[in-house]
């Protein structure tokens, strides 16, 4: 389809996270309102490790409003 080989493995890493991400396994609290993301998830440390992003940036902002 004429897109280059750079861009088609960063297309690659980016659809890889993105279903890393959709298998984050989240855990509900108590209260309902909030959630947590254990620090030992590897479809978290995946997701991370294909975006360059930081673990526990990640880990705070998927669980946290602003």
């Amino acid at each position: 389809v004429g897109v280059k080989e750079s861009h088609q493995m960063t297309i690659f890493r980016i659809i890889a996270a993105i279903l890393h991400l959709g298998n984050l396994e989240i855990q509900a609290e108590q209260d309902g309102d909030a959630c947590s993301v254990s620090s030992k998830d590897e479809h978290l440390n995946n997701f991370c490790s294909l975006l360059g992003v930081e673990h526990s940036q990640m880990q705070h902002w998927l669980c946290h409003r602003k």
